[in-house]
């Protein structure tokens, strides 16, 4: 089993892999994603993990940042390697934040509400 020395990384992207985000293009955009950290040699410092759901399935492709808690949506392939060149920037990508804990903001009428929890 790996274990992977994370004393340098600076940002953890959860990619979504659930049914939805799959459907629509999920394997592609975390394949960008990957292949973006590799050529910018920004291995140390960005981590990566495929998850399954996170709920947020009208929104597909989720992408989920730590640890500034910034939930990004409808990321492509191409939005995915923007996504890693803001953050090894110290940026974001702002034109697709869905949420952050930072401060609760909705990036378009597209995103839904949602459920509540419990």
């Amino acid at each position: 089993m790996t274990t992977w020395n994370l004393q340098q990384t600076r940002c953890h992207l959860l990619i979504c892999n659930g049914g939805s985000c799959m459907k629509r293009g999920g394997e592609e955009v975390t394949q960008a994603i990957r292949d973006e950290i590799t050529k910018l040699g920004a291995d140390k410092l960005i981590h990566t993990t495929r998850t399954r759901c996170n709920g947020r399935c009208a929104d597909a492709c989720v992408v989920i940042a730590y640890p500034e808690g910034v939930w990004y949506k409808d990321i492509n392939p191409e939005t995915g390697r923007q996504l890693v060149r803001r953050h090894v920037e110290g940026q974001q990508l702002e034109e697709q934040i869905l949420y952050s804990f930072d401060r609760q903001f909705i990036a378009s009428d597209r995103a839904v509400e949602g459920i509540a929890k419990g």
